[in-house]
């Protein structure tokens, strides 16, 4: 059976992407920062919840050690800042720390152990790769450099693994609990994305399944946006 790996995936996102992959005969491992997360990560067969603080050195080596095999590392551990603390200098060195160079522990850490399956990685960018969030410098900045960093990864480690990355859009989850609450914010997004609704963790799934699979066999290096169309726009 393949194995994938999905960091931040006892919720949100990464475990819409965990719900999708099981689905598709995978065996996965997500894991969450805290013990109450990965116990509240519900049973299913083939589905194994781990403790992983992705800022630590020693827990990212450890929790790869614990793998026999790897086909597929998906990149979801992530946080934002509200109230003005990602424009102090810890607030903004805290969230890079997770978003983007705890995607790059990650994707060393599992380098070879998906090389001998000819695996693939899948990074979780973000519409904020595109724009600019002036709310949020150091979450714009940590997603515009997943971007970036995907792509060097696909050049460099080409064509033993594959490097793609995946833009999600507005998806109702914890991060955007703000936005949600804020009715004419709310009102502002629903109205740009042409599907006419806020995005759900499950969106994210069949894209990351794709991008994991032999039917993306040569595609490496893309930043796939799923948003419901909002940066066609």
């Amino acid at each position: 059976m393949k194995q994938a790996l999905i960091t931040g995936g006892a919720r949100g996102i990464g475990f819409g992407i965990a719900g999708a992959m099981l689905d598709a005969g995978y065996g996965v491992t997500v894991t969450g920062l805290t013990e109450e997360e990965v116990a509240g990560v519900p049973a299913r067969d083939h589905l194994r919840a781990v403790r992983l603080d992705v800022t630590r050195d020693g827990n990212v080596a450890a929790c790869v050690a614990q793998l026999a095999r790897l086909d597929a590392l998906v990149n979801c551990a992530g946080m934002v800042l509200r109230d003005g603390k990602e424009f102090t200098i810890e607030g903004f060195q805290k969230v890079i720390d997770v978003n983007l160079t705890g995607t790059m522990r990650m994707c060393v850490a599992a380098k070879p152990l998906l090389e001998k399956q000819g695996g693939a990685i899948v990074n979780i960018a973000s519409i904020w790769s595109f724009f600019g969030g002036g709310l949020v410098p150091a979450y714009t900045a940590s997603k515009g450099g997943v971007a970036q960093l995907t792509k060097a990864l696909a050049v460099a480690w080409a064509p033993a693994i594959r490097v793609n990355a995946i833009a999600p859009g507005w998806i109702e989850t914890e991060l955007t609990k703000a936005a949600q609450a804020d009715k004419a914010r709310s009102e502002a997004i629903v109205s740009r994305t042409p599907f006419g609704r806020w995005g759900q963790p499950d969106d994210i799934g069949g894209a990351a399944v794709f991008l994991c699979s032999e039917a993306a066999g040569f595609i490496t290096g893309t930043i796939l946006p799923v948003d419901g169309g909002y940066t066609a726009k």
